[in-house]
C-alpha cells in the first residue's frame, strides 16, 4: 500500500534513543502485520486497577497501531481480540468486553473513513451478543467499499475450529459434487478459511512476553517471522512498531530453503 512520506515523518517526529524511522527500510515494509494483544488485565493489576481498565487502555493502543500501520503502508493489521476460549472468563469481564467492541468501533469509524480503512473480522461473529453483532455488521457495511488498509479484527475465534469449519466446507463441497476430491490442496483449503485472500502474516508481533500462539492462525503462520516484548499491550506504542520491523527486516527468511553463497 501506498503511504504518505511527509505524513509519516511527522508521525514519526521527536524519536527516542534507540529507534527511529531513519532504521527502516521503508520498501521492506511487511504487507501483513499480525497482533496478539496480551497482558491487559497484568498492565491494570500492577497499577493497582480493575482488569477492566487494562482493557479501556488497550483501545488507546489499538488506536495509535491502525494509524501507525496506515502511515508505514502496511496492507493488512489484523489484531486478536477475543478467542473462542475467552467465553471462558468471568461472565463480567464478557459483558465488558462485549460492550468495549461495540462502543469502541462506534468510536472509531471516523478514524477508519478518514485513513480509508476497510474493516473485515475472522471468526464467528454470528454468536456474538446481538447488540455487538448489529455494529460489527454495521462497520462492515460502511467500510466496504474503502480501498486502503484492511483492519481483521478477530473475534469469537479460534484457529483448531476455523481449520474444522474448512474441512466441513470441504467435505460439503465434495459430496455435493462442487469439488473433486483429487482438487483438495492447499489452496482449497485456503479458500476456505476467515482470511481468504488475504496474504499471510510476515511478522507476527506479540505483547507481555508470552512464548505461544494461543490457538491464533495456525495455518497462516507457518513462516511468518514473530516479535516478542515484554511489553503490556496497553504500552505498546508507534514506537514499538518501528523495533518490531526493525527486527523483522534483520532476519533472513528463507522459507525451508538455503541463504544464496
Amino acid at each position: 500500500m501506498e503511504f504518505d512520506e511527509t505524513k509519516l515523518r511527522e508521525f514519526y517526529s521527536e524519536a527516542p534513543a534507540d529507534v527511529s524511522l531513519a532504521d527502516i527500510d521503508l520498501g521492506r515494509i511487511p504487507r501483513h502485520v499480525s497482533l496478539i494483544m496480551d497482558g491487559n488485565g497484568r498492565w491494570a493489576e500492577a497499577r493497582g486497577l480493575p482488569r477492566s481498565e487494562g482493557h479501556v487502555a488497550g483501545v488507546d493502543s489499538l488506536r495509535e497501531t491502525v494509524t501507525t500501520s496506515v502511515r508505514l503502508g502496511i496492507d493488512v493489521l489484523s489484531a486478536y481480540a477475543f478467542s473462542t476460549e475467552n467465553w471462558r472468563r468471568p461472565q463480567k469481564e464478557v459483558d465488558l468486553l462485549m460492550h468495549l467492541f461495540a462502543t469502541t468501533l462506534l468510536n472509531e469509524l471516523p478514524l477508519f473513513y478518514q485513513e480509508n480503512v476497510q474493516l473485515r473480522f475472522l471468526g464467528d461473529i454470528t454468536s456474538l451478543p446481538k447488540a455487538t453483532r448489529e455494529v460489527f455488521e454495521e462497520g462492515l457495511q460502511k467500510t466496504s467499499s474503502h480501498t486502503g488498509m484492511v483492519f481483521a479484527l478477530a473475534v469469537n475465534y479460534g484457529a483448531r475450529a476455523e481449520l474444522a469449519r474448512a474441512a466441513r466446507l470441504i467435505a460439503e463441497d465434495v459430496r455435493a459434487g462442487r469439488l473433486d476430491v483429487g482438487d483438495v490442496d492447499e489452496s482449497a483449503v485456503e479458500q476456505r478459511l476467515y482470511t481468504e485472500g488475504l496474504p499471510d502474516p510476515e511478522l507476527l508481533i506479540r505483547t507481555s512476553g508470552e512464548l505461544r500462539l494461543s490457538n491464533y492462525l495456525l495455518w497462516q503462520l507457518a513462516y511468518t517471522e514473530f516479535y516478542v516484548t515484554s511489553k503490556h499491550w496497553p504500552d505498546f506504542d508507534r514506537w514499538d512498531m518501528l523495533r518490531a520491523i526493525r527486527a523483522y527486516q534483520g532476519r533472513d527468511r528463507r522459507f525451508g530453503g538455503v541463504a544464496a553463497s
